[in-house]
């Protein structure tokens, strides 16, 4: 984990960390004023799901191994694999299982308002 000296916020909590290992790789202040950016990698065992949840900015994903079914509210479910990259709106409950039969990896990156929890469960 690395942090950039150019915000002293501390890391937001994140309510997947008791589901999923996640392990935050970087996180720094963003240019856009009010926001943050925190690049996560997130491994998901086979037949396990995040829970659904959301995020208070955008999220953009890749799936580095494994398959991910990306269950999105109001939205067709997304079957993700090993090279797909996915996009999540700030806000928008969604809930990701992997599939099986390897443990799945995700590298996500968020750009998020300042001090806000990283994902909040929806329910």
């Amino acid at each position: 984990m690395s942090s950039d000296a150019t915000t002293n916020a501390p890391p937001p909590v994140d309510a997947l960390a008791a589901t999923l290992k996640r392990t935050e790789l970087q996180h720094s202040a963003s240019s856009i004023p009010g926001r943050e950016i925190v690049q996560v990698l997130t491994e998901i065992p086979a037949g396990v799901e995040s829970g659904w949840h959301m995020h208070p900015g955008e999220e953009v994903g890749y799936i580095i191994a494994g398959t991910v079914e990306m269950m999105i509210q109001g939205r067709p479910t997304l079957t993700l694999r090993a090279g797909d990259p996915f996009l999540m709106p700030p806000r928008t409950p969604h809930n990701a299982l992997d599939v099986g039969p390897e443990t799945g990896l995700m590298l996500s990156t968020y750009i998020v308002e300042v001090g806000q929890p990283l994902a909040a469960f929806t329910g």
